[in-house]
């Protein structure tokens, strides 16, 4: 079987001509895919709400830009290429007989152009520096439940399959799981605004393989290594883009400037800044009250942190200023990796020299001189594996049939030891 992708506007019958009260055709130019349609004037709706467009200043990569100078784009961009290419995957397992009703369609493309939509400022880099312990997909669930009010129930269907409750898995599996439209999207973008080609992937190569066998979503045996390709690509993104040393220990200082802010805050301290962030900093306040989270949250983006940042460069505490002139002047501490932990004596001499140079104390020494642990698994067994559909029509778990998993360590997660502290003069 041939199966040619036309990189064609998706558009129902009743909306090739306008959306809304427009007459104008609403599509958007995208570097990755060319250009992309909305599907009907509903979707538009959804992108042009307040809390969609707030994604457009939600930065993807969160501070790999530090790094890769390219890596400016956002949320916003990866929600639109989710978007376009659930769009695809729904057309090839339709051709290849999977019935998939025109409510289940609209469903499948809510979930993945929401599915981002409770990230943060930074995205993962501050995933849980300003709202406790809630991850950003329970806060997506939120923005989607708000919505799902706005809209009368509309969104339910979605939500069951955002939640992975949907009775049909492969549904579910098309929005999450190892290789679901979300990652074939990020890999591609981020490798792209990176620049960092060995990270690129063909995504339109891996949706023409997937097929449905025994109600779960399975990649066709001929698209074998193209997952391989899709497997390595993840890895050397994770190590060589997400978990660059650079971007890893300038979004552990973030977070560090945040501690310290909130830590001033509770002690009565002065802080200029953006009104929205430091309601979510000041613990010494009630809390937000419920019902007001989600359009409290909505007003947050990454101008909230950057213009605080500028501000606190200034203040008089000497921890929170010069952490934010480490980020702003690209002035960021030292990191080094380690297949083991420091040892401990070792540790404290620096400690000690910078406790000298500086003049702080023990505490505040911490915030300049920290150790951790990264890892990452290329392929796990435990959560939503991929099944590939042999030419016999039997389904086998990937790591079955494929030479790529003769090293147990893509199987294992795989960490490396960090260590931190400022460089010499800064």
């Amino acid at each position: 079987m041939v199966i040619f992708f036309i990189n064609r506007l998706y558009l129902p019958p009743e909306d090739t001509t306008a959306l809304g009260n427009s007459s104008k055709l609403k599509i958007f130019n995208d570097p990755i895919y060319g250009f992309i349609g909305v599907p009907s004037s509903f979707f538009f709706e959804l992108v042009d709400h307040p809390y969609f467009q707030r994604l457009r200043r939600i930065s993807q990569m969160g501070l790999s830009y530090l790094v890769y100078p390219g890596a400016h784009h956002t949320r916003f961009h990866h929600a639109l290429g989710c978007l376009h290419l659930m769009q695809k995957a729904i057309g090839i397992l339709r051709f290849k007989g999977t019935e998939i009703t025109a409510e289940e369609e609209e469903a499948l493309m809510i979930a993945i152009l929401l599915h981002d939509i409770g990230h943060g400022p930074f995205s993962h880099a501050l995933e849980f520096s300003l709202v406790g312990q809630r991850t950003h997909e329970s806060i997506s669930l939120e923005f989607m439940e708000k919505l799902n009010e706005v809209y009368n129930g509309r969104l339910d269907l979605a939500i069951a399959i955002f939640k992975g409750e949907y009775h049909k898995s492969f549904l579910n599996q098309l929005v999450s799981s190892q290789l679901d439209m979300d990652r074939l999207d990020y890999l591609k973008r981020d490798s792209f605004y990176s620049g960092v080609a060995e990270g690129n992937i063909n995504s339109e190569r891996l949706i023409s393989m997937l097929n449905v066998a025994d109600g779960q979503l399975v990649v066709e045996e001929k698209g074998l290594y193209s997952v391989e390709k899709f497997l390595m690509a993840r890895r050397f993104m994770y190590w060589q883009v997400y978990l660059h040393k650079t971007s890893l220990v300038a979004e552990l200082l973030l977070k560090r400037i945040l501690e310290r802010a909130r830590e001033l805050l509770s002690a009565g301290v002065s802080l200029s800044g953006s009104a929205v962030l430091l309601r979510f900093l000041n613990s010494s306040q009630e809390a937000i009250d419920p019902t007001l989270f989600l359009d409290t949250y909505a007003e947050l983006d990454d101008n909230d942190i950057i213009m605080s940042l500028k501000e606190w460069q200034h203040h008089s505490d000497f921890v929170l200023s010069k952490m934010s002139q480490m980020i702003l002047h690209r002035k960021l501490p030292f990191i080094r990796f380690k297949d083991k932990p420091m040892k401990e004596e070792k540790w404290e001499e620096k400690k000690t020299k910078l406790s000298s140079q500086w003049s702080l104390d023990p505490s505040q020494i911490a915030y300049f001189i920290f150790t951790g642990e990264v890892s990452n698994q290329a392929y796990s067994l435990n959560t939503s594996q991929i099944r590939i559909l042999t030419k016999t029509e039997e389904v086998k778990d990937l790591h079955e049939l494929s030479r790529f998993f003769g090293s147990k360590e893509l199987l294992v997660p795989q960490s490396q030891y960090y260590v931190a502290y400022p460089k010499k003069g800064v």
